[in-house]
């Protein structure tokens, strides 16, 4: 574990056994250092770069941004309502970026909420109607018998549920059964169809519509679906920590620092969990934006659910920038990366040299270069996600796989996934 696995063992023995989630004082330095990481991103204030979650993050950490942070809340609205609320001819316009989904506009209630803001107004009435009706589209994807899919994801169900209960906006009762049905009927403890972070959003969802005390008739069902969850994410706490993986437990430590789950030893499963991220964030090999925006808030022992009633006036200390070490003079080394993709024909293999630190997508980018190979990628929250390979757009329920040779899936994504000297990188076409 070393010593800073060590020094969290320490600072959190006398809560470890108890059957609360209770995340020990970590070093205000490693704290600042994990902000630092999201100041670059709140400098791009593009509709294309903008991402609530930062935003949300900081409201709900022990950090603040200062006028950097009045800046980027104030473009959101800007770029959210002009895109979502625009007026019809403006779609006539083909240089028109796309507009957020309905996972951004959730989160983009969630930022305005963190300012201890109600939406409302004819503006905030037409956003919230927007997101009813993406639910209502939802629930008639999944159908009466629960035999369909949502067009997105539970997980973007989950998180619109929650975006508009924290803004005390009810939904129906049928819209919060899908839901609830979909986690009650997750049966399987390893194979599980609903993903560590999509359990642990619904999770935050029910715990909010529960201490709101919004549908009344579905609250036993809740109580059992959020314990139902709460067992899956201990169950999946692989033996370094994580629940699911690095990227899934932070979402997954919001929903247990809101528990209470007598009989269990939840403070060991949390200890563990923190220091295993910590650990991974401490050396750097983990600086995904949406990852570190959802970590924040545990750190200050702080939920989405604490967004039912904000607290604006706690006090925040300043985040400031980081200071540049490198040194100018020194000139990264190159590597040698294989990218193959056997999914198309023919084939496609090439050897690609590129300095030493850089991400996949920098790999991507330079095999496009040379030529003979090409890709497209879609902006999301997590960073670009890879949508085509030699032309190859991906399918309905299909996503491109990255797997690091000889057939190791990767956690990351292609900005965030560093590889190595000599390694074979496989870009392989998937269904799920």
């Amino acid at each position: 574990m070393g010593h800073f696995g060590t020094l969290l063992f320490l600072l959190g023995v006398l809560g470890a056994l108890a059957d609360i989630c209770n995340i020990p004082e970590v070093d205000s330095t490693l704290v600042q250092k994990l902000g630092q990481h999201l100041l670059p991103w709140m400098d791009q204030l593009s509709l294309e770069h903008l991402n609530p979650s930062i935003y949300v993050g900081l409201r709900l950490s022990s950090l603040e941004a200062g006028t950097k942070e009045d800046l980027y809340l104030h473009s959101l609205k800007l770029n959210y309502q002009q895109s979502l609320l625009g007026s019809a001819s403006s779609d006539d316009n083909s240089g028109i970026q796309a507009k957020p989904s309905m996972g951004q506009l959730a989160l983009y209630l969630l930022a305005l909420r963190s300012n201890c803001e109600l939406v409302g107004g004819r503006k905030g009435d037409r956003l919230v109607s927007q997101l009813k009706r993406f639910l209502e589209d939802e629930k008639r994807a999944i159908g009466d018998h629960h035999k369909g899919h949502p067009h997105t994801s539970y997980y973007q169900y989950g998180l619109s549920i929650l975006a508009l209960c924290v803004h005390q906006k009810r939904v129906h009762d049928s819209v919060v059964g899908k839901l609830l049905y979909a986690v009650e009927h997750d049966h399987h403890p390893h194979q599980s169809h609903l993903s560590v972070d999509t359990m642990a959003m619904a999770g935050l969802a029910f715990t909010c519509l529960k201490r709101s005390h919004f549908n009344p008739d579905q609250r036993n069902r809740m109580t059992l679906a959020i314990r139902k969850v709460q067992e899956k994410i201990l169950k999946a706490q692989t033996p370094e920590g994580h629940f699911g993986n690095v990227y899934s437990t932070p979402l997954a430590l919001q929903l247990l620092v809101t528990s209470h789950m007598p009989g269990v030893e939840l403070g060991i499963a949390c200890l563990k969990a923190t220091t295993a991220l910590l650990t991974s964030l401490q050396d750097e090999a983990v600086q995904n934006v949406l990852m570190i925006s959802q970590l924040l808030p545990v750190l200050n022992q702080r939920s989405y659910v604490d967004l039912v009633s904000p607290d604006c006036l706690a006090p925040r200390v300043m985040l400031e920038p980081a200071v540049e070490t490198t040194s100018q003079s020194q000139v990264p080394e190159d590597i040698h990366v294989m990218l193959k993709v056997p999914s198309v024909w023919p084939p496609y293999t090439h050897s690609l040299s590129v300095p030493a630190g850089s991400s996949l997508e920098d790999v991507l980018k330079k095999a496009q270069e040379l030529g003979g190979f090409m890709y497209g990628t879609q902006a999301t929250l997590s960073g670009p996600y890879l949508t085509s390979v030699m032309g190859k757009e991906i399918g309905e329920r299909e996503f491109w796989q990255l797997i690091r040779a000889p057939d190791t899936p990767l956690q990351q994504g292609i900005a965030d996934y560093r590889p190595q000297d000599r390694e074979t990188i496989e870009l392989r076409l998937v269904i799920w």
